[in-house]
């Protein structure tokens, strides 16, 4: 049994080679706690995605916004491993990316095939070190990171900050005890016997794997997985629609900080209080944003059966397209809508002086248009 208040996080190891690594303590317990704000946090987090839950029913195509929405935290949670895609880019064909912007379109791209993958993979299998593995393996397929060992648990010592082991900001444990920790998390958040709520259980969960670090590379973005698949898995979301990247990242340092307070000075109360936070608010936005969309799509539904009458048929073809990957090319609308070129170009330009379609390079030929108004929700 662990009490919040006298939780201690692990040791310090030393190494046959001399460097001290940190050994966490095991979190497969029944956790306890007094500190009331946790429970106030807890409950507002849950109210919270509550709400979301049940608005992502009323969503006509739910899944075309959720694409989208994963694009954004594939962007953003790359961001915070530094890669420089932006959305719009994201959102573009590989032929349209810049030769130098390629491997970071890559990695963005990855991510949301693994996120994809795994989701369809709760289906059969439980959140496992099979299922991690199998997801990190997709994530540095073919992009930096490739020749880490992707799929594999690492079986060598990594650190975190400084150049070597000798001037590491942080230092996980010895690669032997790997397999043990990971085996120790998975079984935590399986555990029906202990009395956790399940929002304190990822809270503590990502904490613990951000720790463990099991990979040689993409520990941070699997991590951040492991959260919306945890929500998924526990039928606390039907739909994978929370992702807290945009969240930590708004303030990195912050949550850098929280992580290492609950290892350098036993804090697990002080992240979870943030990791609630975080919850409750991303939550919110992503609500507001789903509310915000309906209004579009209804606004614009009805601008197109007045303005465009019986064109009206493929213009609402080509929105309900648009939701799904709101970057377009007249090529992509004619076979989309199986028209001559010029017709399909027509419709572009119906688009274009509606204010619903953005031309976005300047240029006469291969012109590519954005669904401006969408895009910015994200």
């Amino acid at each position: 049994m662990i009490h919040l208040e006298k939780y201690i996080s692990g040791r310090k190891e030393k190494d046959h080679t001399g460097y001290f690594f940190f050994m966490p303590s095991l979190v497969n317990e029944q956790w306890l706690w007094e500190e009331q704000s946790i429970n106030k946090l807890l409950e507002k987090a849950a109210i919270k995605l509550g709400e979301l839950n049940s608005y992502s029913k009323l969503v006509p195509n739910i899944d075309l916004f959720i694409q989208l929405h994963v694009t954004k935290e594939a962007v953003v949670s790359s961001r915070i491993e530094g890669t420089k895609t932006q959305m719009e880019e994201a959102l573009m064909e590989e032929d349209e990316i810049s030769p130098e912007g390629k491997n970071d379109w890559q990695e963005v791209k990855n991510y949301i095939k693994a996120l994809n993958q795994a989701i369809s993979e709760l289906e059969t299998l439980p959140i496992s070190s099979r299922l991690i593995k199998r997801a990190h393996q997709v994530l540095l397929d073919c992009v930096r990171g490739e020749h880490k060992q992707p799929g594999e648990y690492r079986r060598s010592q990594n650190w975190i900050g400084g150049n070597a082991l000798s001037d590491a900001v942080f230092i996980p444990p010895h690669q032997k005890y790997v397999d043990e920790l990971m085996s120790d998390l998975e079984k935590f958040l399986h555990n029906e016997e202990i009395n956790v709520p399940a929002l304190v259980k990822i809270g503590i969960a990502h904490y613990q794997f951000e720790t463990i670090h099991p990979f040689l590379d993409g520990n941070g973005r699997m991590g951040r997985l492991l959260i919306t698949l945890f929500l998924v898995d526990q039928k606390i979301l039907n739909k994978p629609l929370l992702y807290l990247s945009a969240f930590f990242e708004k303030n990195k340092s912050l949550y850098y900080d929280n992580l290492t307070f609950v290892r350098t000075k036993n804090d697990m109360i002080q992240w979870l209080k943030y990791f609630l936070v975080g919850i409750a608010e991303t939550a919110e936005n992503a609500t507001q944003t789903l509310s915000k969309i309906i209004e579009l799509k209804t606004q614009i539904e009805n601008q197109i059966s007045t303005l465009l009458g019986k064109r009206s048929h493929k213009a609402t073809v080509l929105l309900q397209y648009l939701f799904k990957k709101p970057i377009i090319h007249v090529n992509q609308v004619k076979e989309l809508t199986q028209s001559s070129y010029k017709s399909a170009n027509d419709l572009v330009t119906d688009f274009v002086n509606a204010g619903i379609l953005k031309e976005m390079t300047g240029k006469n030929r291969n012109r590519v248009f954005v669904f401006d108004e969408y895009l910015k929700m994200f």
